[in-house]
């Protein structure tokens, strides 16, 4: 049987740019610069949502697990996340009380830690995203269940750097590839760079 050649772009950038960018404009709202408005909703659906979607079928396409789970799972968060907002305004669902925010969050928090860990044997940068995530989720939980305005804030703030260093880690793995090169460097791990 003919080995079939794997013809698919690398789809990391993609959804790293799709994650990294929504998560930046999410988080200031988050730290208070403006309200949570359609652009974030609408970010999140096509754009966080199906974007990541989108790469992460691309990388079970090219065998990788780590890349499959992360970026599917990371788009329909995005998706519930507007879903969670938007189900209630259609009266189709009640709002979520904050103990069931405090769980979602906490869930997801939980999930990006045990992500975390597959990171490990992956670029610093990408170990630094995960690890930002996981931390962003607990603060944002913690936040919501003390209802402390500082710690939203703060959460905010560390959203907006986790959302940056994931659209670094995206450019880096696009430049870095068409130069052939280290053009940005990623802190390569233990396996393939994406």
């Amino acid at each position: 049987m003919k080995e079939e050649k794997d013809s698919y772009a690398n789809p990391a950038p993609l959804g790293l740019f799709a994650f990294g960018m929504t998560t930046v404009l999410l988080n200031l709202h988050n730290a208070g610069f403006f309200e949570l408005n359609s652009m974030i909703l609408a970010m999140g659906v096509f754009y966080g949502g199906v974007a990541q979607v989108v790469a992460g079928i691309i990388e079970a396409k090219k065998n990788n697990t780590f890349g499959f789970t992360a970026f599917t799972s990371y788009g329909f968060f995005w998706l519930t996340f507007v879903g969670l907002l938007v189900l209630p305004k259609l009266g189709w669902a009640a709002p979520v009380s904050v103990n069931g925010i405090v769980a979602y969050l906490s869930m997801w928090g939980l999930f990006t830690l045990l992500l975390f860990i597959g990171t490990l044997r992956q670029s610093k940068a990408l170990q630094f995203v995960f690890g930002s995530l996981a931390l962003l989720f607990f603060l944002l939980a913690l936040g919501d269940y003390t209802e402390n305005a500082a710690i939203k804030s703060f959460a905010g703030y560390e959203g907006i750097v986790c959302g940056l260093i994931a659209i670094y880690t995206g450019i880096a793995q696009v430049l870095n590839e068409l130069f052939g090169k280290t053009v940005l460097p990623i802190g390569a791990g233990k396996q393939a760079q994406h």
